[in-house]
């Protein structure tokens, strides 16, 4: 469960692995030192020294502070089976498409002449087409902040949920989602 939506998007795309990704500290180190080519730049990128990451290269650290803990597997997760990510995404932005589930304080604007809905908390699940997909994952590839990506994902629900693809809320201008209890990407 996240509240994130790149980390939503993130979490959607690993569960398409073929293989866990390594669990223990000192695997996990070893899959890092071999991707990034040597223990210094590993130590760099965890804000560690070199020494630190030989040790744990060797298993003689087996347990990390929990801050080093969560950079280790995030940074792991990050670059773990590239190829069996691109695919997922490929695949979602082609013919799978994306469900979001989505529990936060929704509300939307209409035209200046009709009435506006206050926002309020909602519970959504939502199966939005191949082409929001892809300019979800297209925005995120390109370094998209959180606010882009959150903005990208209302205009989605607004298309395919509020506005039904054009049949219905016409005037709707734009779809508000603040306060996220539970976010989830399904592919």
């Amino acid at each position: 469960m996240t509240t994130e939506f790149g980390d939503g998007l993130n979490q959607a795309v690993h569960t398409a692995f073929t293989r866990p990704a390594p669990k223990s500290a000192g695997a996990q180190m070893r899959y890092l030192v071999k991707q990034l080519g040597g223990t210094k730049a590993v130590a760099q990128m965890l804000r560690v020294s070199q020494r630190t990451v030989e040790r744990y290269v060797k298993d003689k650290f087996k347990a990390p502070r929990k801050n080093l803990a969560v950079r280790l597997e995030r940074e792991v997760k990050a670059r773990w089976q590239p190829q069996v990510r691109a695919k997922a995404r490929q695949k979602a932005a082609t013919t799978g498409g994306l469900v979001i589930d989505v529990h936060a304080r929704l509300g939307y604007a209409g035209a200046p002449d009709s009435t506006t809905d206050q926002d309020r908390i909602r519970h959504l699940t939502v199966a939005l087409p191949p082409r929001y997909a892809a300019r979800l994952f297209d925005a995120q590839q390109r370094g998209a902040t959180e606010d882009q990506l959150r903005e990208l994902t209302a205009d989605a629900l607004k298309e395919v949920y509020f506005q039904d693809g054009g049949t219905r809320a016409g005037s709707l201008r734009e779809v508000q989602i603040n306060d996220v209890v539970h976010l989830e990407f399904g592919l």
